[in-house]
């Protein structure tokens, strides 16, 4: 993990979920994945990791972090006004159908910023990217934010203790879209879990009941507008966020 160290201290973080044409999914993330993913860090962000949304065959979720406020404004006028997105944009657009489903996040503390892995050796993980990624999203009342996270984190930490490996806490950010060129919802609070499972077994055997007796005991709460709900995410081929061996 040395080799990544630079790669930290994302403070700004985009859940991007797009809504593809019928068939199109896997045309769009291969394009994706071909150019955007080193374009992003070259200028000082980073794609975390992308998915096909496993209940929706028409999503296309991805996570990118910046800096700060600042840096995201700088970067995505460097990438959106500059040669890679000019050369691909008008293919990649011919593929979707909406992207302002984006929620942005920070995360709840210094320790829950989005795990950021190395990327996916071509050499040795010729397959592509193993596991499954889920993103447990919470929609709070106003004010009860950091109320919400103290009750959430023994739920949480049961997932860790039953091999989950938790990937992010994440909360909404509360300032002004600094690159309205690209929307952003209005309508949080929310807070979002990451975390990664090795496989079905242990999604089904382990997490899941976890899972539905956590979002019982956290609706009961009286701090959540709508019921939670859990996005099962499969990487593509080539994302960071990923199950990798010990």
């Amino acid at each position: 993990m040395n080799n990544i160290s630079h790669l930290n201290d994302f403070q700004v973080i985009e859940f991007r979920r797009y809504l593809i044409k019928d068939g199109g999914r896997a045309n769009f993330a291969a394009y994706f994945e071909t150019y955007f993913p080193e374009a992003f860090q070259q200028l000082g962000a980073i794609a975390f990791g992308q998915f096909g949304e496993r209940k929706n065959p028409n999503a296309f979720t991805w996570l990118r972090g910046f800096k700060n406020m600042d840096a995201r404004a700088i970067v995505n006028g460097a990438f959106y006004y500059g040669p890679v997105w000019k050369e691909h944009k008008s293919v990649l657009n011919d593929l979707m159908v909406d992207s302002d489903n984006v929620m942005l996040l920070r995360p709840l503390d210094q320790g829950s910023g989005v795990t950021v892995l190395p990327a996916v050796d071509p050499v040795r993980e010729m397959q592509g990217a193993k596991g499954i990624v889920l993103a447990q999203i919470f929609a709070i009342k106003n004010g009860e934010v950091e109320q919400f996270a103290e009750r959430a984190a023994a739920s949480f930490a049961g997932y860790r203790e039953a091999g989950v490996r938790q990937a992010g806490v994440l909360v909404t950010l509360d300032a002004n879209n600094n690159f309205p060129q690209l929307p952003v919802r209005t309508d949080g609070p929310y807070l979002v879990w990451l975390g990664i499972v090795e496989d079905d077994r242990m999604l089904e055997s382990r997490f899941n009941p976890l899972a539905e007796r956590a979002s019982k005991e956290l609706v009961a709460s009286g701090m959540l507008r709508t019921a939670p709900e859990l996005v099962i995410l499969d990487p593509t081929k080539r994302s960071r966020l990923r199950w990798l061996g010990e």
